[in-house]
């Protein structure tokens, strides 16, 4: 696979910026007004007011901004989770994301909550690098499950506790985590498995998660299932296996062909997801019964309901 150019490493180290006695941005040690300034919670001029009236009457940033009515408490946690490296995203940032990455924007609700019960799980009965278990395809029956917002935000939250993890959206059919994050959908997945593209240009960097990084699906090809026949499938699941702690793929309905199966059956392990009240119970069990057939590890399954979600082994 004579195009498919894997770099060592997809994160470049940090860069010190000086930004007016803001702050030096020096990986975490970054300063509460470099925070909230980089996220476009503030201006550089507020952040200088805030520093200002901080220095004249010796209280806390925070203090300082709240008095002057140019932030609130929750920007305040906001910045003060990056300083402890758990990255999330204030809705009043600026920054362009689906509201359904709930992990992102609402990281202390019941539905997070749940969230991270899955990733617990996960890393129990799957995830160990060191024994070459870094994959994880979402597979389900039909296309209303919900695995597309499950993949993205379990991304996140794996993400926030400091594991280097890759999202692939594989669904070559009916993408959504171009959408989800607001990516240029242009290059991706489908570009790597055809050798139009290397893997520096197709993956993206999520700038507000520090841990993240997206390979989204790339343009719809008209022969899904002969790209992922192709050897650059395994040599790209190999390389992210290795690079990162844990791997996301989001994969096609069953109903829409085999590809989820063929994706499945590569990175040796599923997670399958269902919705309440609207996945058939018998659909689910002979998704389950194929991903067996195909000697596919199911690790465990989900049960989607927004806005509440549900583990079940």
């Amino acid at each position: 696979m004579s195009n498919l150019k894997l770099p060592s490493s997809l994160f470049p180290s940090d860069i010190d910026i000086d930004l007016d006695g803001i702050g030096r941005k020096t990986g975490s040690k970054r300063s509460l007004g470099q925070i909230l300034v980089d996220a476009k919670v503030l201006t550089p001029e507020n952040a200088q007011r805030i520093i200002e009236l901080q220095h004249e009457k010796k209280i806390r940033f925070g203090e300082a901004a709240i008095q002057l009515g140019l932030m609130s408490e929750g920007d305040i946690h906001y910045a003060l989770s990056h300083q402890y490296e758990y990255s999330y995203l204030p809705r009043t940032s600026g920054q362009h994301t689906d509201a359904e990455l709930v992990a992102a924007y609402q990281p202390f609700s019941y539905e997070v909550d749940q969230l991270r019960a899955i990733r617990a799980q996960l890393m129990l009965r799957w995830f160990d690098q060191h024994k070459g278990h870094a994959m994880l395809a979402i597979v389900g029956a039909g296309r209303a499950e919900g695995g597309s917002y499950l993949a993205a935000n379990l991304s996140i939250v794996f993400a926030q506790m400091g594991e280097r993890t890759l999202l692939i959206d594989a669904d070559m059919r009916a993408p959504r985590q171009h959408v989800l994050f607001q990516l240029n959908n242009q290059v991706g997945f489908s570009s790597l498995l055809a050798d139009r593209a290397d893997v520096a240009s197709a993956v993206h960097h999520i700038p507000y998660m520090k841990n993240l990084d997206v390979l989204p699906a790339g343009p719809i090809p008209p022969n899904p299932q002969e790209l992922l026949n192709r050897p650059n499938l395994t040599e790209l699941f190999d390389w992210a296996g290795k690079t990162y702690d844990i791997v996301l793929i989001d994969t096609s309905s069953l109903v829409s062909g085999a590809d989820a199966i063929m994706v499945a059956s590569k990175a040796r392990t599923a997670l399958a997801v269902a919705r309440a009240n609207d996945t058939k119970t018998s659909a689910f069990k002979n998704m389950i019964a194929e991903l067996k057939r195909s000697n596919i590890n199911v690790v465990g399954s989900v049960l989607n309901a927004p806005p509440l979600i549900d583990v079940g082994g």
